[in-house]
Formats: structure tokens, sequence, C-alpha cells
């Protein structure tokens, strides 16, 4: 198989060095072509063998051919994976030439304009192409350093869910298949948020109690947006939404828990991004999704906390105390 990786990020490249190791196992014919869209990443990893800037420490074969030609990267291609950061996926999407070919997107956010989510931006972008999505608790970091895991290969289309988990799974890369496009995306994307509110609450010094209350409301909220969404709640209690959220809100790998935890010590918004090399996707998602939660009359209370802190001046400490000062009410996991 022929495979076009668009995005040269720790994902895209973590993603290039699997199908790789699998495909030489496999068969000799497969080829894989990684497109970054900084000529520098494309020169660094031809000449050091790595992608240092994005996934350090990793070896990146030389039988992945690395360019910043898009038509060049997709051309022959019979599969073409998406990895470029939420906010670039239309622009990437409407630059490619016209595809007929399977199209999956690995990107996790929500367009702040259009509160669309990938699939249904490329879809819009990519008309004749069939799409997919997969997602689920996956670091890059480990990925690439072949350490087991599970995600979930998601599409109305059976046959291509299954040709995606065919494609990618692996004795250390696991794939379940799922129809529920909407709810696996929306996992992935509203996770993020909850998880700077976790690392909210490590710079702050919060303890093993407080982080359970919010891994589990924050599931709750997840699952409540997701549905008004058009999602099925019990996709939220799968690897795309509970094993995704757990991954994200106490992993040392996640940049969103550790944005969090740089506000709660006492950074601002701009000191961490202006110093992060990746990108953070929580903290676009997080205006989206309060935006989206107040246009649909959904509460969301956490990710209100969050933008509070992201863009209102709130204090951690006040968005703490506020969260725990609610009205009181009966659990509701609905």
């Amino acid at each position: 198989m022929n495979i076009a990786i668009i995005g040269a990020g720790g994902w895209g490249t973590a993603l290039s060095v699997l199908l790789d190791g699998k495909g030489r196992r496999e068969s000799p014919r497969w080829r894989i072509r990684l497109w970054s869209y900084e000529q520098s990443c494309v020169e660094e990893i031809r000449s050091q063998g790595q992608n240092v800037r994005f996934l350090p420490g990793v070896t990146v074969p030389r039988e992945i051919e690395v360019g910043c030609d898009l038509a060049w990267a997709v051309e022959g291609a019979e599969l073409v994976v998406l990895a470029s950061p939420s906010h670039t996926m239309r622009s990437v999407c409407g630059k490619l030439p016209r595809l007929k070919v399977p199209l999956v997107s690995v990107a996790k956010g929500i367009e702040n304009e259009t509160y669309e989510r990938m699939t249904q931006i490329m879809a819009e972008q990519q008309p004749d192409a069939p799409i997919a999505a997969l997602s689920g608790p996956s670091h890059a970091e480990e990925v690439a350093r072949g350490v087991p895991t599970a995600v979930v290969a998601a599409s109305n289309d059976g046959e291509l869910a299954g040709l995606i988990q065919r494609t990618f799974m692996t004795e250390r890369f696991r794939v379940y298949t799922n129809d529920d496009v909407a709810g696996v995306e929306l996992g992935g994307a509203l996770k993020n948020v909850i998880a700077i509110a976790a690392g909210i609450g490590d710079g702050l010094g919060l303890g093993d109690n407080a982080k359970a209350a919010l891994v589990t409301r924050g599931q709750t909220e997840m699952a409540r947006m997701g549905v008004a969404m058009g999602a099925k709640r019990e996709t939220f209690f799968g690897l795309s939404g509970i094993g995704d959220l757990i991954v994200t809100c106490f992993s040392k790998w996640s940049r969103n828990r550790g944005v969090g935890e740089r506000l709660g010590r006492g950074e601002t918004l701009e000191q961490i991004l202006g110093s992060m090399v990746m990108v953070a996707e929580g903290v676009r998602t997080a205006k989206a999704v309060r935006n989206l939660a107040q246009k649909l009359g959904i509460e969301a209370p956490i990710t209100n906390e969050v933008c509070s802190v992201l863009y209102d001046g709130k204090s951690p400490k006040q968005a703490l105390s506020d969260l725990m000062s609610r009205e009181a009410k009966s659990e509701c996991i609905s």
C-alpha cells in the first residue's frame, strides 16, 4: 500500500514510523510519504534521521520519503492520513488535489468559526473521498517506541473502518472499529479541554481526590455535549472517550495537561504558548466548546472555568473556588 501522511508533527511522524515498520514486515511494496509544511523539518529528518523538533529520540527510517510538496505527497497514494493541527485542516485539505482515495483524520479539535469536526471539514473540501477518523489514547512518544496502544477507527462505512483497522493494526497497535464518527471525534476534542483543567489542578498542588472528581465530572460533561451534537452517549465510555480522557489528564506527555499545570503555577497563556513548539489543541477548542455550549443551552461548568482562566483573566484559584461552590445538586451522569 502507498500511504501519504500529511503533517510531520509528533503524531504524523509517529504514524509514519509505525506504518513503515509494518510495511517492511509484511510487504516490500509499501511506500510511506510524509509531508511537512516546513523545509527545515524535511532537511532535519533527512540529515539526522529523526524529527528533533517534534519527536526527538525516535529514528525515522530512511525508507520513509519526506517532502514539502502536497501534490508529490499524495501522488499514487491509496490512503491519505491527515495529521495537521485542527486549525489548519481546512486550509490543508483545500490545497490538496481532488482525491478519491480514503482520507483518515487523526487530528483532535473543533473548528472555532463553524464548530465543525475534522471529518466534516474534510468532506466539504474533498467531496469525492471516503472519510474516516482514527482516535484514542495514543501519545506519539509511546506509539513511535512500540508501547502497546489501542485506538478506534470510525466511519459510517463499515468496509472503510475495516480497511483502516487492517492497515494500522499491529501486535503493538490495536485498532477497534466504531460507526459513531461524531462520538469518536468529539471524545478526542473535548477531552483536551478537561485535561487543561486537570493540569491547573496539578499546578495548584491539588491531590488525587480532586483529579478523580474532575475526570469523572469531565467525562459526564463531554458526554452531555457530545449527545447534543449527535453522538452516542456510550461512545464516551470507550477508548476515544474515557480512555483518551484518562491518558491526557494524567500523562507527562500531555501538552494540554502541561499548559494547565503552568497556568496553575502562575504563568500567563502568552508566556506558555510563546515557549511551545507543538500545539495544545485544547486551548483553541475550549473557546469553541464554550460558545457552542451556550448556543445549545448545554451546561458545561468545567469548560466555562477553563475558558475564564485562558481568556478572561480569571485566576486558577478563583476558578477552582467557583467550580466547587456551585449550587448543590443530585449527581447526574446523563
